[in-house]
């Protein structure tokens, strides 16, 4: 097994990071065992479209909200992905972090409440925001060691 993929396992590094391109993560999740949930946030340009993307892609139930205390509830409730853990990969990151940056701070800080709830369950968590340029104010997902 990879390094990223045991680390992937390891509930204690659960959080949110940021890494170039989403194939090494995507690979690494796989090789893990653990659910991967993918959004394309390209083209939001507000909170609703943002929470209507992040819905549809993670397959939300009918009772998620629309609001961030929603997102928050499903995000660490999952019933219906249920794994051993979760990587859920941010596509379009960068751009949605300069085309709407409260809502990318708020979206940020539920992502990373929801990492310590799983944290403190012993389950791994991950989001990563793919950043090609990594200019994002997140720890590195991984170097080239952790391949």
């Amino acid at each position: 097994m990879g390094k990223l993929a045991q680390r992937f396992l390891d509930a204690a590094k659960s959080g949110v990071y940021r890494a170039a391109d989403a194939g090494i993560p995507r690979e690494a999740a796989r090789e893990a065992g653990l659910a991967l949930l993918e959004v394309s946030l390209e083209g939001v340009a507000d909170k609703g479209a943002l929470l209507q993307r992040i819905a549809a892609s993670f397959a939300f139930p009918d009772w998620f909200g629309g609001n961030w205390d929603a997102l928050e509830d499903c995000l660490t409730d999952l019933s219906w992905q249920e794994a051993a853990g979760y990587v859920l990969l941010l596509h379009g990151a960068d751009e949605l972090a300069q085309r709407c940056p409260d809502d990318f701070g708020v979206l940020i800080d539920v992502l990373g409440e929801s990492a310590q709830y799983w944290r403190e369950r012993r389950a791994p968590f991950f989001a990563v925001a793919i950043d090609p340029r990594l200019r994002l104010a997140f720890p590195v997902l991984y170097n080239e060691r952790l391949r």
